[in-house]
């Protein structure tokens, strides 16, 4: 069956169209993907969706109207963007429930048991090489995927992302500078730097980044 991607522009209108092949779904997913029900922003987020796009870090935000995805390349920045949305009313996991917040991961899916959103994998195109990540809300009649702004395939963490375990980085990354917002490591494992964007500062958190 064919579908739609749409992008998300920064202005929250929805940008050019491009044809895929797949399982509906709603949302990209790369990295670490902090998914908020849009419902729970508008009813339980002290200032509401204003004050939500206010505290997003970066330019990864994508929305359908029911869910809304924001990506980290660090679980600590992902953490970070959690406690402060939480400090506004909304919750995080309660009696390992995921309620108004899951966590996605862009290989293993939700990182919690999420009765409300589900997750999968489409290829762009058909092109099994294109292969990319997303959610919708269950029971979405969404028939498209919202990227970020400017998003494609090419250069795109869908294409480069490699994901490492939480601890592994102690192992197998080596710091070596920060340029901007980017962290510069050393991959042990393949010799490679591994570039991974921040939103906040810190050089010795667990990561996961494009090797």
């Amino acid at each position: 069956m064919r579908f739609r991607i749409r992008e998300t522009r920064a202005n929250g209108q929805p940008g050019a169209t491009v044809t895929y092949y797949g399982t509906t779904m709603a949302v990209l997913i790369e990295a670490i993907s902090v998914v908020v029900r849009v419902a729970s922003i508008h009813d339980a987020f002290a200032g509401g969706w204003s004050a939500f796009e206010e505290l997003i870090p970066n330019a990864t935000l994508c929305c359908d109207n029911e869910i809304a995805r924001v990506g980290f390349m660090v679980p600590a920045d992902a953490e970070s963007f959690i406690n402060k949305l939480e400090s506004k009313g909304l919750r995080f996991i309660v009696d390992g429930e995921s309620v108004h917040i899951v966590v996605m991961e862009q290989n293993r899916g939700p990182m919690a048991k999420c009765t409300w959103a589900e997750f999968g994998h489409i290829d762009l195109d058909g092109n099994p090489d294109h292969r990319i990540a997303a959610c919708r809300l269950i029971d979405s009649g969404e028939p498209q995927l919202f990227t970020p702004a400017g998003w494609e395939y090419e250069s795109s963490l869908s294409q480069t992302y490699g994901f490492v375990p939480e601890g592994l980085s102690e192992k197998s990354l080596t710091f070596l500078r920060r340029e901007g917002g980017v962290d510069v490591y050393l991959n042990a494992m393949t010799g490679k730097e591994v570039f991974i964007g921040r939103t906040r500062d810190s050089k010795a958190d667990d990561a996961c980044g494009c090797a």
